[in-house]
């Protein structure tokens, strides 16, 4: 779907920072059919805008030399929607976050700053100046789902919640539970949570990223093709999808989503 205004506390925009942003434009606009375009973003920095026809669907920059020796670019960095980033921030570590980058302006575009959640999950927080996010959401080759993984459910429900007024809903989910997250006035769940189990030790909690494609198994198939590797081969959840998580060329970790 088309979208001109994300509301407050729904995932508006997101981005991936690479070692070789050249290779990261090659693989995606194979993926997704993107198209990208490079805008100046301060000195010796490029932001390249990733569009699904005419409308924005995510963008990637180069890693810095520090963060790429301290391992960034692994994961796809998603943006929350807030009215007041300052007083986001500010709640924010009254609940027990961290501060990881304060409150700045981006350019004329917008002001934002960078979060840690209490269980180690890192997003980040955007209020829109002239830049509102993506221009198109839930369809195949834009942002389509947000799902924290994390080992403390219940700490991570009541930052959530205390943060962003999100209401949690729990389902069965197998052996474990599912927990949605909703905003009064929202038709569609904002956000979900799984724990993380035994199986994922020595991944330390994240926010994953879902892009929807129209066929999942052939996303993976191209994915390998373009020097992508599938981290979870595809498989089914009922009455959701088949979803599958790949790893691009340079590491960077997504997930791909073929809808019910």
């Amino acid at each position: 779907m088309k979208i001109e205004q994300f509301p407050s506390g729904t995932f508006c925009w997101a981005d991936l920072a690479c070692k070789e942003p050249e290779v990261a434009k090659k693989f995606y606009s194979s993926l997704f059919g993107w198209t990208s375009i490079d805008m100046p973003a301060g000195p010796d920095m490029t932001y390249t805008m990733c569009r699904k026809g005419e409308l924005d669907a995510g963008a990637l920059f180069k890693l810095s030399e520090e963060q790429a020796e301290q391992g960034q670019g692994k994961m796809w960095t998603q943006y929350i929607a807030v009215d007041d980033v300052d007083d986001s921030a500010k709640k924010a570590q009254e609940l027990g976050g961290t501060v990881i980058m304060p409150p700045f302006d981006v350019m004329e575009e917008g002001r934002m700053a960078v979060i840690q959640d209490p269980t180690g999950g890192i997003f980040s927080v955007w209020q829109t100046k002239k830049h509102s996010g993506a221009g198109v959401y839930g369809e195949p080759g834009a942002m389509s789902w947000n799902e924290l993984m994390t080992t403390d459910v219940e700490k991570a429900t009541a930052f959530y919640t205390g943060l962003f007024n999100w209401k949690a809903e729990t389902m069965p989910f197998g052996s474990s539970t599912y927990t949605t997250f909703r905003i009064e006035g929202v038709s569609y769940p904002v956000a979900g949570m799984l724990p993380m189990d035994a199986e994922m030790a020595g991944i330390p909690p994240h926010w994953m990223i879902y892009f929807a494609v129209e066929d999942c198994d052939k996303a993976c198939e191209q994915a390998k093709e373009l020097g992508g590797n599938i981290c979870v081969p595809a498989f089914d959840i009922p009455d959701v999808g088949r979803i599958a998580v790949v790893d691009d060329p340079q590491g960077g970790t997504f997930s791909v989503i073929a809808f019910s």
